[in-house]
């Protein structure tokens, strides 16, 4: 008698137990129909448990059919216990996925199943927003990728001419004269201020010349000892002075069928030039402590930071050598009169950067770009290769941090003519009627180059370098406001 009352509390335990599972438990028959299902189930699917005994399983279960059925149930079988991924319908038509577990029983005689459904709409939810967001970020990679193409093909057709980057019009003339001299044999002058770019134009000179196969020779002029110049040049044989341990061969020797390069040439002193006129002229030398002339074939390409005319007018600079140094001269002009190439430059120079120290998530702001735009720009190129780079390197927030050596805003605004007055280098004192004046200018300028944005990158706030709110009050209390034309 105990024994038959602990069994009935264990079956009791068990329907308890099945009646307060979260997961939805139905028993059917082989058949599929309903038999018996818990409250989850009732509760999931909308029905009363009277209303869902008797349905089948094909009535809450939009995917399965009669034809489905027949093989599920054979596999089942089979199996006696099978998982997969289904959907359930609800009373009012909702569907909702549900991840389900079958099991076959035999019973008296007779083939039964127990399910047991978890709702996986939660699951579903947020890998559908991953898949969505892996989409998101393809397709953004896919963009970023199609824009580096865009842009590779860019800077590809703007480095056609050996990384000469820039389209400004002063650049572009520039590359039109180099396809123009480049496959004759004429000497070329490139003047133009330190940091320019001449090497590079010498360069690209060379390698679009039929001499491109052979050497291009460079000699520094402002760098050579004035005593070493003959033996730089020319080369000298062993004892020809003191140090002259060995024979040495020289720049117009080493570039025998090729070009030389002499950068810096208004450095040559004055009584050295007439020696550097005989081998232009006749193409002969010697070295220094011999007797045999040797000949060179050699294209000269010169460059200078001064103006050799001037030079030639001083007496510094012989005039027969500057008429056959200038068969075809060069004019590159100034960074800070090529505003429109600082942008592309940057990029260049930023990228460079990013390899050379590893520092990818660098970005420039446009904020960076306008200062960059309104610095003078003393250094040209090289110095602004330099900036970047340093600027790389102090920079940690991921934005780059300019470290100009003066506020390139403030400086263009100081040179403004259009001001209502002008600051020059003087002794005389401003007033502070000026002060605030120009103080009130400058902040327009700064709202105007950025579409009167304050706040954020490239906002007229980081422009100037001041907070967001102090700017603000200053512009309220100005009386500023935006003009926008009716």
């Amino acid at each position: 008698m105990g024994k038959d009352i602990r069994k009935e509390r264990t079956l009791e335990l068990a329907r308890f137990t099945i009646q307060q599972s979260a997961d939805v438990i139905i028993f059917h028959d082989s058949e599929g129909v309903i038999l018996k299902a818990n409250d989850a189930a009732c509760k999931r699917l909308g029905y009363s448990e009277d209303e869902l005994i008797g349905l089948t399983i094909q009535d809450i279960d939009p995917d399965s059919n009669k034809k489905t059925w027949l093989k599920f149930w054979k596999e089942l079988r089979k199996e006696k216990n099978i998982s997969f991924e289904s959907s359930n319908i609800t009373k009012d038509n909702k569907i909702f996925p549900v991840e389900v577990t079958v099991s076959f029983v035999e019973f008296d005689g007779e083939e039964y199943a127990v399910g047991f459904g978890r709702d996986i709409s939660t699951r579903k939810k947020m890998e559908a927003e991953k898949a969505c967001a892996f989409d998101e970020i393809q397709r953004l990679r896919k963009q970023l990728e199609l824009e580096n193409e865009y842009l590779n093909e860019e800077v590809g057709e703007l480095q056609s001419f050996g990384g000469i980057i820039g389209q400004s019009p002063s650049l572009q003339t520039i590359l039109k004269q180099i396809d123009m001299v480049a496959t004759t044999d004429a000497n070329v002058l490139i003047s133009g201020e330190s940091g320019t770019g001449k090497e590079l134009i010498a360069n690209e000179i060379h390698k679009r010349s039929p001499r491109s196969k052979r050497p291009l020779i460079r000699v520094n002029c402002a760098s050579v000892p004035r005593e070493l110049y003959e033996s730089e040049f020319f080369g000298h044989v062993k004892g020809a002075f003191t140090g002259a341990i060995k024979d040495r061969i020289g720049r117009f020797e080493l570039a025998d069928e090729g070009t030389l390069f002499l950068d810096e040439v208004g450095e040559i002193p004055l009584d050295l030039q007439s020696k550097l006129l005989r081998v232009l002229q006749e193409g002969t030398f010697e070295r220094v402590g011999d007797e045999k002339t040797q000949e060179a074939n050699v294209r000269v390409i010169a460059a200078t930071n001064k103006n050799l005319k001037n030079e030639v007018a001083k007496g510094n600079f012989r005039e027969d050598l500057f008429y056959r140094l200038n068969v075809f001269p060069l004019e590159v002009s100034p960074l800070r009169e090529r505003k429109v190439d600082i942008p592309l430059l940057a990029v260049h120079f930023l990228k460079r950067a990013e390899k050379k120290f590893n520092r990818p998530e660098i970005k420039l702001s446009k904020a960076n770009l306008i200062n960059m735009e309104n610095y003078s720009w003393p250094g040209n190129i090289r110095e602004l290769q330099n900036v970047i780079e340093r600027a790389m390197i102090i920079s940690r927030s991921g934005r780059l941090l300019l470290d100009l050596p003066e506020n390139p805003s403030s400086k263009k605004f100081l040179n403004q003519k259009n001001s209502s007055y002008e600051i020059q280098k003087s002794n005389r004192v401003s007033t502070f009627a000026e002060i605030r004046q120009f103080e009130k200018e400058n902040i327009l300028k700064a709202l105007n180059q950025t579409g009167w944005k304050i706040f954020g990158i490239g906002g007229a706030a980081e422009l100037l370098g001041v907070p967001p709110t102090t700017l603000t009050t200053r512009i309220q209390r100005m009386g500023l406001k935006e003009y926008r034309p009716i």
